[in-house]
């Protein structure tokens, strides 16, 4: 996997999600910068990261993020590395301890842009993310990190009750239904 495999599958990636088929555009543009798997493009760069499900597809593994306050699926920056899956992957065992995993499809799950704050010397930007869903074969790996606050395994059914009404969330939630 490198920025020609992720090229292909976002020209032929079809969704039903109207955000989505706006951001496909946006990434294969993002895709002509040099620099687009690194954090020194500043507008934007690209991300990758894990939706995490139980054996039993009803739970997801969530963190809550210190910097940003905020429950969100495991990822992070691809910081020069091309391929997307190794990257999430990585950011799974890191973030949340989860090796042992089952991806779920040949390709990605969920494709979203969302911006994030200035920090300190970094300007505000956006992360270009690319979801990779999987089913946990140990759920009782999970672990948090110094990165997060928590981890745990959050109840579909209960969703909201930790990321409000986080659309792109909630999308990847409905995106469940269909494995």
């Amino acid at each position: 996997m490198n920025r020609s495999w992720l090229q292909s599958e976002l020209e032929k990636y079809q969704t039903a999600y109207v955000e989505e088929e706006k951001y496909k555009s946006r990434f294969l543009d993002l895709l002509f910068f040099d620099n687009c798997f690194e954090r020194s493009l500043l507008t934007g760069h690209i991300t990758a990261s894990v939706w995490a499900l139980t054996p039993d597809y009803r739970q997801v593994a969530l963190l809550h993020h210190k910097k940003l306050n905020r429950w969100l699926q495991p990822g992070g920056h691809a910081d020069g590395d091309e391929n997307v899956q190794r990257v999430a992957l990585k950011e799974l065992a890191e973030e949340t301890g989860i090796t042992d995993v089952r991806l779920l499809g040949d390709s990605f799950f969920d494709i979203d842009i969302h911006a994030i704050p200035a920090r300190k010397e970094v300007p505000a930007h956006e992360h270009y993310d690319v979801r990779f869903a999987c089913v946990a074969n140990d759920p009782m790996q999970l672990m948090k990190n110094e990165e997060s606050n928590a981890v745990d395994w959050i109840s579909l059914d209960g969703l909201e009750e930790k990321v409000g009404h986080e659309v792109s969330i909630l999308r990847m939630r409905e995106k469940t239904s269909k494995f």
